[in-house]
Formats: structure tokens, C-alpha cells, sequence
């Protein structure tokens, strides 16, 4: 209702003014809210109740077209009625028509989704209430990385002022690893479109242009990166991992990576790092390697080419302080194209989506413009909800609450270790994920061992007994963490994965990891600690039963023969 009426209106029913002005300072009070957040586009300090964001919600979805027909899609058809009430009829194929009523409300009434088939960013004539909702909730997102989480988002004027990773963006409603791929296959056709433009200008020969379809990859043992090289149609070269020999940690190799760009050279469309990953990994060295990548650029490229792009998986990196610096550096003194994160490890929100960053608009347009079809808006009006939910200081409270548990969860981490004859993985690099070595978690049941085994027998014995822990752990309700026992090998998509887990072909030990990570309470990390302490020791009785009775089986088959 327009607050200039309300007064008239009310007054009509013989409320009494007073009591009518008390109700219209609320109303009045709301909708400064609401302006002011569009007028700003920036979170506000403190989140806003559900009934707020619900108000705001519906009316945005009054805005789109055909919204009352979805809510009454399914009386409708059931109706034996040949009139037709409705301020919008639809002839096209998709008109935002939802069945069920339950659907409807889930999502706000909101069914057109966003984007255009051209553009995942594209305002829909349709749905101008989905795509205010869109492009508000970016601004919204943008903002609170760079005032909740530190990134930088200055928008530079000139090559004298770089911009930082958060000067532009993105939201696809997709998880990381099709995020990743989409991003790839943008840059590619940026690629294409670039390098073809500068030889047509600086070559008499059209043959001259060569196909930049390869990605030097810096090893992290998660399928979902591989994946996406090659889902985008590229070929993965792996880069090795350096294992420090002052700790524990497994690190991005420098020296691998020149050698590799100047092998492969003009072929490479891009080098792919990563910032968040299990332990003992750390976080690759992205401001070093944006600088290799830029120098290299500025020795060998050709003029007006697009030179080799650097694509940083961030995936649930915002919520770590020391990773989020090494973004604002590397943008500073080096190449830094596009920056991936998810929404649902940052944000505390279902899985389905991702933000892209980046100091270059125009690669932010180039993937946008990359993206098949319209788009999902389901994650968006979660992340719209959330972020509008938390305000400013509730997403700064969740980062800080991580950060003050860091050092009760190393210190609960190492007593673990200690009472059981272990030691936490020394990575002072990562303050994610920690780790924890299992190298005598099954020396009792090797005793039981036939001593003509080999060692490969043995070996195979010891990493499925160090994965029954892990299944041991999931069963008693304690979820995330990961088992990796030593020399593993794993094969994906014909690439054989040697040590597959630790990142590292020859990685010493056998360990298990669990992350630190926002969200966590005090009291589930104390919990969890119990649990993982009982657990341990209930394996222990376990494994030291099985070896009692495989001890006795082998001595009745010797005293047999």
C-alpha cells in the first residue's frame, strides 16, 4: 500500500489517526530500509528480520510477468472454467508457469530464473524483478568480500593503478567445478578472439595463429578441478608439488612452472592455482606465480595477444585472512584473470553456486556472455536471503568465530595426537584444514602378519585398515574429515595420480585431516574432539582383537602341517 494513502484509507474504517500513525512509522521505516539498500547497494551493518526480506522478496516477484499465473497454475487446470482472469497471458513456450503451489512458494514465485541466453547478466523484459534481484545481490556479495573479508576492490584508472580481485564480478548458479569450466571455456574464446585480431595485424600468414588449449595445472588432489580442464575441452598438463624440507607442507613448485611455460609456451591458455585445499597442501604461492606468468607475458607474447591467463580456485578461501592478502598482492604485481569461489563454503548456503572475481571487466563480460541459456535463480535468492540475514557484522562475527577457534582446535588437535602416539602435521601456511599423521595406527594388527608377506602385501593390508578408521569415524557421526593412507594411486580420466590425497608422488605419511572452517561452533569442535578421542580408541580394542584371532588362526594352521 502507498503510505500517502494509508492514513485516508484507514481512516475510512474509524481507526483512530494515532494508532494509524504508530502502524505507518513501521511501514515507513521499512521501506527507508528497503530504498536505502538499493540506493547504496551495500549490506547493512545489522541483517534485516525474515519478515523484511519476505516483503522485499514478493515484491520483486510482483514485478516479473506472469507471477499470479504460477500460484494458481494447478486451480487452474483443474478448473472446468473457459474464462481466463488473469492481467498476462503467455503464448511462448516458457512463461513462467509453476504447477505446484509448494514450488511456488519455495522460490518467491519467481520462476523465470535469470539472464538471457546470451548473457547469464542480461536484464529479462519478462523478469525485471529477477533481474534487480540478480544484480543487486552481486553488489551485495562483492561488498561483502571486500568490507567482511578483505579484498581489495579498487577499480584501477590506468596501468599506473591496478585493480584489485574484487573489482568486478559475477554469479553463476552453478558449483565451483562448472563454474571453473565455464571460466576456462571463456577465456578461451577471449583467447581466440584476441590473439587472432593481433596476428591478422602483426602476420601476413594466417597459419601463424596457434590454438592456446593447454592449462598447466598446480597439483591439488580434488577430482573436481581435473575435471573441469577437461570438461572445457583442454588438455591438462599437472604441474609437481614440493615437499618442504623445514615442515611438513606440500607447496606450490615455482621451478615446475617456468619450465613448463617456456615449453609449452603460446599454447597455454592458462595457468590454474588454487588457495584452498586439505592438508598438508598449502595454498599455491599466487602472488610468486602471478608475477612469473606477467613477466613471461611481457618477453613473449605478441603484441595486442591475450598472453597466458592465471584462473585462482578460491573456492572456500574468503574466510581465511592470510590467503585473501596473498589475492590483493598478487593483482598488485602480477596477472590475475579470474578468481573462483563458492558460495556455499563462504556464505553458509545450499550448494549450487559461484562468484567470479576479477580486476578485468572485460573477462567478467566474457564469461557471463559464455553461459548457455538462462540461468537458476534458486541459488541466488539464497545467497539474497543470507547475506541480507547476516548484514555486515553478522558475516564479520562468522569470520571472526573461525579465527578465535584456530588455536583451541590445533591445541585439542595435538593432544589427540600425543595420547596416541602421533604428531599434527606441521603447515603453518594452511589455517584451514589440519592434520594429523596415522603411522602407528596399525602397528599391532602388522604383527599378525604372515612374515613371508611382502612388503606390497603389507602395504596394501596397512591402507585398508587405516580406511576402516575412516569408516569407523562416519559411522559414529563425525563427518568431513578425510583418511589418506601412503602411496596411494588413483586414475582419472587416464591420468594416473601417484600418493593420490597428499598431492605429492612420495608424500612420508599416512594421515587423516579435518578443517577448522566458518560455521564451526565451540561446542561442535569440543564435541568432535570427544567423539574422534573415543573413536580412536575403540578402533584400537578392535584392530587388537583381530590380530589376537589372526595370531591364533595362524598358529593352528601351523601346528597342522
Amino acid at each position: 500500500m502507498d503510505a500517502g494513502t494509508i492514513p485516508t484509507l484507514f481512516a475510512s474504517l474509524q481507526i483512530p489517526n494515532n494508532h494509524t500513525a504508530v502502524g505507518l512509522s513501521n511501514l515507513l521505516s521499512s521501506n527507508a530500509q528497503t530504498k536505502a539498500l538499493f540506493h547504496h547497494k551495500r549490506l547493512p551493518n545489522v541483517g534485516w528480520t525474515d519478515v523484511q526480506i519476505q516483503r522485499l522478496l514478493f515484491e520483486l516477484s510482483v514485478l516479473d510477468t506472469n507471477c499470479e499465473e504460477t500460484v494458481k497454475c494447478q486451480q487452474a487446470s483443474s478448473s472446468s472454467s473457459t474464462s481466463f482472469s488473469h492481467r498476462w497471458t503467455g503464448a511462448g513456450e516458457r512463461e513462467g508457469r509453476i504447477y505446484s503451489p509448494l514450488v511456488s512458494q519455495r522460490h518467491y514465485g519467481l520462476g523465470h530464473g535469470i539472464g538471457r541466453s546470451g548473457d547469464v547478466m542480461e536484464a529479462q523484459p519478462k523478469a525485471v524483478g529477477s533481474s534487480a534481484l540478480l544484480r543487486l545481490t552481486l553488489r551485495l556479495t562483492l561488498d561483502a568480500v571486500r568490507r567482511g573479508a578483505g579484498l581489495d576492490g579498487t577499480v584501477g584508472k590506468g596501468d599506473n593503478q591496478p585493480s584489485g580481485p574484487a573489482a568486478f564480478g559475477t554469479l553463476l548458479p552453478v558449483c565451483t567445478g562448472m563454474t571453473m569450466a565455464l571460466v576456462l571455456s571463456g577465456l578461451r574464446d577471449r583467447a581466440q578472439r584476441l590473439d587472432n585480431t593481433s596476428e591478422s595485424v602483426n602476420s601476413k600468414c594466417d597459419d601463424d595463429v596457434v590454438e592456446r588449449n593447454i592449462v598447466l595445472w598446480s597439483r591439488i588432489d580434488q577430482k573436481s578441478c581435473y575435471k573441469a580442464i577437461l570438461t572445457a575441452g583442454l588438455l591438462c598438463i599437472v604441474l609437481p608439488t614440493k615437499a618442504q624440507p623445514d615442515t611438513d607442507e606440500v607447496s606450490t613448485d615455482l621451478d615446475a612452472l617456468k619450465s613448463a611455460l617456456d615449453e609449452h609456451g603460446n599454447r597455454i591458455l592458462a595457468v590454474l592455482t588454487t588457495t584452498s585445499c586439505f592438508c598438508p597442501r598449502v595454498p599455491d604461492e599466487v602472488d610468486l606465480v602471478a608475477k612469473i606468468i606477467q613477466t613471461w607475458n611481457t618477453g613473449n607474447a605478441k603484441d595486442g595477444g591475450v598472453g597466458i591467463s592465471h584462473v585462482i580456485n578460491h573456492a572456500y578461501g574468503l574466510q581465511c585472512q592470510l590467503t585473501n592478502k596473498l589475492l590483493n598482492r598478487a593483482c598488485i604485481i602480477g596477472r590475475v584473470d579470474a578468481i573462483i569461489c563458492s558460495t556455499d563454503k563462504n556464505f553458509l548456503v545450499p550448494v549450487g553456486g559461484a562468484l567470479i572475481m576479477s580486476p578485468n571487466p572485460n573477462v567478467i563480460d566474457t564469461i557471463s556472455q559464455n553461459y548457455p541459456g538462462r540461468a537458476s535463480a534458486s541459488p541466488i535468492v539464497d545467497l539474497f536471503i543470507t547475506l541480507l540475514s547476516m548484514g555486515l557484522d553478522g558475516y564479520k562475527r562468522i569470520l571472526e568465530e573461525r579465527h578465535q577457534l584456530l588455536n583451541d582446535f590445533r591445541r585439542k588437535l595435538e593432544e589427540v595426537a600425543i595420547t596416541f602416539d602421533e604428531r599434527i602435521l606441521n603447515c603453518p601456511r594452511n589455517t584451514i584444514s589440519f592434520g594429523i599423521t596415522l603411522d602407528n595406527l596399525v602397528v599391532a594388527s602388522d604383527i599378525s602378519m604372515i612374515n613371508n608377506d611382502s612388503n606390497q602385501i603389507r602395504q596394501a593390508e596397512q591402507s585398508k585398515q587405516i580406511t576402516k578408521f575412516g569408516s569407523m569415524l562416519f559411522t559414529r557421526c563425525i563427518s568431513g574429515t578425510r583418511i589418506v593412507p601412503r602411496n596411494e594411486n588413483k586414475n582419472i580420466s587416464s591420468h594416473n595420480f601417484i600418493g593420490y590425497g597428499s598431492s605429492h608422488d612420495t608424500y612420508p605419511h599416512a594421515y587423516m585431516t579435518a578443517a577448522c572452517a566458518v560455521g564451526m561452533s565451540e561446542g561442535e569442535m569440543n564435541e568432535f574432539f570427544v567423539r574422534l578421542t573415543k573413536c580412536w580408541k575403540d578402533y584400537r580394542t578392535k584392530m587388537k582383537k583381530e590380530s589376537m584371532k589372526r595370531i591364533q588362526q595362524h598358529d593352528m594352521a601351523d601346528s597342522s602341517m
